[in-house]
């Protein structure tokens, strides 16, 4: 049986590590974010960046802890401003980190806004280095029912445990 997941896609859930490891490459190659189809305008700044740890229990009573780091985007255009480059989005994590702890293994959620809409929260993909820039796709963060997922990821494994290449000849595909 294969199950379908339809809940939020995990490619889109990467850490502090994984962004900082690219940008340290690419630090004078531009950051340019996109979410809801634009890229972020040239002007476009972080105005905070936070660190949380959460403990809470999930819909079937189950316990679930956590540790976050929101970066707060402002979405705008100022002056002649270029998008923002690797190295300099690299050194304000750098500089956070001297007076607030980060996991780098922390899921990341950044927080968007243009100043007129309210602030919404995405996930990101993994950054790509394409065209002399370091691009990275924002989603939005959706809510999900844990247990479900847990479930669903189980049954995922199952079957690509009974049908993948190597059990393909062992019958237990339907």
């Amino acid at each position: 049986m294969n199950v379908i997941d339809n809940s939020k896609n995990r490619e889109n859930d990467i850490n502090l590590d994984l962004l900082l490891s690219v940008l340290a490459g690419a630090k004078d190659s531009p950051l340019v974010f996109y979410y809801d189809g634009q890229p972020v305008k040239p002007g476009y700044h972080i105005t905070e960046v936070k660190a949380g740890q959460f403990s809470a229990l999930d819909c079937r009573a189950n316990p679930e802890a956590w540790t976050e780091i929101f970066v707060q985007l402002w979405d705008v255009e100022e002056g002649d401003r270029t998008h923002m480059p690797a190295g300099k989005f690299y050194a304000i994590i750098r500089k956070v980190t001297e007076h607030v702890q980060l996991d780098d293994s922390a899921k990341l959620t950044f927080e968007v806004s243009d100043g007129v809409r309210p602030m919404q929260l995405y996930c990101a993909a993994a950054p790509v280095l394409r065209a002399g820039a370091v691009h990275v796709e924002l989603s939005p963060r959706t809510a999900s029912c844990k247990p479900r997922d847990r479930w669903l990821a189980e049954e995922n494994k199952k079957a690509a445990a009974c049908c993948g290449p190597a059990a393909a000849t062992g019958g237990c595909c339907a």
